[in-house]
């Protein structure tokens, strides 16, 4: 059930499906958050206010009256506005008199540096007497219009009763601005110096009550001053239906955000399982060609996409347009989320940081110092270490001396390793062909002692391989003497007889004698032609497929007449019918028949004989088992070697080549011939390559 879920949720379809449902469901929330904030100015959180007083809405309301009661009474955050009369601040018209009066000193040629400030000034206030009449004016005019304007946004709140008195200045829509006619109201606040009052009581130590009260500025209040401001049932009863339509709206936006929310990450978590795998079940991460950019620049790109999202869909963009939020919002969804999976399968495939392209190049910039100065000569190498050193210790000046020491401590630990390699060389000059130089690493000094180590070592096998020939020589010649001059001395000694023997009997039994040894001499003079023959590699070889169980069958059938005489039985097991190799039918055939022919001269007489054919995949295996006649008491390698019988007495009719002839025969077709003794079980292992 799993892997059909697995192969399901990993095919080209369900990840097309997941992909669609993220794009769209995050385009969805985009469109949903603009709706509720962009177009109807809400505010999120009205889903969770237990009470429109408690509220974003009827706060902000209070502090914008407030702040225009402040302003329309001239005390707003200590800036001097207009009086309630329309009467100018003093100081606006001072701060602007001065400014003309350094305008006055510098440039008016009227201006007397030997007269007083004060006698200067009368002269200023004659000399730009219409101009500061034009300022008092523009700033009547400004005052006066800022005033109206800050009556016209009290206008806007309909209901609203306020009365605010600070100093001299005095601005009300009551005929009864007391406080008790202001307590009479559903909800009111009276902010005097000795009286703070809020209704309703939940607004005390509310979030809206504190700012009330910071807006209200109540240690600036005199013993006189005191802003008052009521809420009638109309303006109450229309705002808080109002609020709870607003509020229903929020919740049911967040409910539908919430639901998007979950499918999307369902559907991102089945994207990030499923990316870069296929529905084969196979371990491997699949990349196309998207993954083909650098995982840095795939990166800012993500971070690039962002940016150009936000510029378009904030109001300094194209906010105010829904239909532009959310094809932006598509489009910039569908790409980043493109890109973001591209990363997520560069992380599964273990490669995110390998495929960037700093890493890209300056693992290049590596890979090339490390080829130039691995492969480079001795003064290439010189003249990088002479100019990166000074470059390096350039960077690094701030820690000059941590550089020098290293330095230092490299330098010594290369001359260490000449003096080894020195010390080596010698040991091995006076004979000491084991000694070993060892220079870990894998520098030129390293590589020299490796170098020097091998030609230790060949020098070593050099010897070995010499006393090993020398006596392999001794041995070959005596074998070999000892072979052709037993047949020969009989030729010899029976041709003597013959020369003075009259009695045809005994001439036809001498004439019998002496073919018989003929044979064994030219059965031994043929074996080492091909023996040389076969090593020397003469031999030519014409590869084609080879059936090799009908070929060993076939074999065992034309050998049938003498398995019968030595009264063995073969036990063939092919494990499957038919297995293919390549090879020269003709040469694999003798080397098997040689095999054959050993069998047949050493096995145990009525014994079995154990044929296994294996397929190990690139190569076919044939495994010949026999219980030997004779004590085989040397080992499998000097089995192997030429004029080798398993019979110390060389009694038997073999000349000892047969094994070496068949190694070489299949050594040329590309396999190998391996020999096993344990004990009396003699093993003969062929391994020869398997055809396509």
């Amino acid at each position: 059930m799993d892997i059909k879920l697995k192969r399901y949720s990993h095919s080209l379809a369900a990840k097309s499906v997941a992909f669609i449902m993220v794009v769209v469901c995050f385009t969805g929330i985009i469109g949903i958050l603009y709706n509720t904030v962009g177009v109807h100015k809400l505010y999120l959180s009205m889903a969770f206010e237990n009470s429109y007083f408690l509220g974003q809405g009827f706060g902000q309301d209070c502090i914008n009256i407030l702040g225009c009661l402040r302003q329309a009474t001239g005390q707003y955050k200590n800036e001097p506005y207009i009086l309630s009369g329309g009467t100018i601040q003093q100081a606006e018209i001072a701060s602007e008199e001065k400014s003309l009066f350094r305008e006055f000193q510098f440039n008016s040629k009227s201006y007397n540096p030997n007269l007083t400030e004060e006698e200067n000034y009368a002269i200023f206030k004659t000399v730009y007497a219409d101009e500061i009449s034009r300022i008092r004016a523009d700033l009547i005019k400004k005052d006066l219009l800022n005033y109206r304007a800050l009556l016209r946004n009290l206008e806007k709140y309909p209901g609203v009763v306020y009365s605010a008195r600070i100093g001299d200045s005095q601005i009300s829509n009551s005929l009864n601005p007391t406080n008790e006619y202001f307590k009479s109201f559903p909800a009111y606040m009276v902010l005097d110096a000795t009286e703070q009052s809020i209704y309703p009581p939940e607004l005390q130590d509310s979030n809206n009550g504190h700012r009330i009260m910071a807006m209200a500025n109540l240690h600036e209040l005199g013993l006189q001053d005191s802003i008052c401001l009521a809420f009638s049932d109309d303006y109450l009863n229309l705002r808080m239906a109002h609020w709870k339509k607003n509020q229903a709206f929020v919740v049911n936006s967040l409910y539908e955000m919430a639901g998007l929310s979950l499918i999307m990450i369902l559907a991102f978590i089945s994207l990030l399982r499923s990316t870069g795998r296929k529905p084969d079940d196979k371990p491997e991460v699949h990349l196309n060609f998207i993954d083909k950019i650098y995982s840095d620049v795939n990166l800012a790109l993500c971070f690039l996409l962002m940016f150009l999202w936000v510029i378009t869909v904030s109001e300094e963009g194209l906010y105010k347009n829904n239909w532009v939020v959310c094809t932006a919002s598509l489009l910039f969804a569908a790409l980043g989320l493109t890109l973001l999976l591209s990363m997520v399968r560069h992380i599964k495939n273990k490669t995110f940081l390998k495929h960037t392209a700093i890493y890209t190049v300056f693992h290049k910039l590596f890979i090339f110092v490390r080829e130039v100065y691995q492969n480079g000569s001795l003064a290439v190498k010189i003249v990088l270490i002479v100019i990166g050193y000074p470059v390096l210790a350039a960077l690094t000046f701030f820690m000059f001396p941590v550089t020098l020491g290293l330095a230092a401590w490299i330098a010594l630990k290369r001359a260490k390793e000449f003096n080894a390699i020195k010390e080596g060389v010698k040991k091995v000059k006076e004979g000491d062909t084991g000694h070993i130089i060892d220079i870990p690493g894998d520098g030129e000094l390293a590589r020299l002692a490796s170098d020097i180590n091998s030609i230790t070592d060949g020098l070593g096998k050099a010897v070995e391989t010499g006393i090993k020939s020398e006596r392999l020589k001794s041995e070959l010649i005596s074998n070999v003497s000892h072979d052709i001059r037993t047949p020969l001395t009989s030729i010899i000694t029976y041709i003597d007889l013959l020369k003075n023997e009259k009695d045809p009997a005994k001439v036809e039994e001498y004439i019998g004698v002496i073919d018989q040894k003929a044979q064994r001499l030219k059965l031994l003079t043929d074996d080492l032609f091909e023996a040389a023959k076969a090593t020397s590699g003469s031999i030519p070889v014409c590869f084609e497929t080879i059936e090799i169980v009908s070929l060993l069958k076939q074999g065992l059938g034309e050998m049938d007449d003498k398995i019968r005489e030595r009264r063995l039985e073969f036990k063939l097991n092919p494990g499957q019918d038919k297995l293919y190799v390549k090879a020269d039918g003709k040469l694999l055939w003798r080397a098997i028949e040689n095999l054959f022919s050993n069998i047949l001269k050493y096995a145990l007489e009525g014994s079995r004989v154990y044929i296994d054919v294996i397929d190990f995949g690139q190569s076919v295996q044939v495994l010949i088992k026999n219980i030997s006649a004779y004590e085989l008491n040397i080992s499998a390698g000097e089995l192997m070697e030429r004029f080798t019988r398993g019979d110390e007495s060389r009694s038997s009719q073999g000349s000892g080549l047969g094994l070496s002839i068949a190694r070489s025969l299949l050594e040329i077709q590309q396999g190998s011939l391996d020999i096993e003794i344990d004990g009396d079980l003699f093993k003969a292992i062929i391994q020869i390559g398997k055809a396509e």
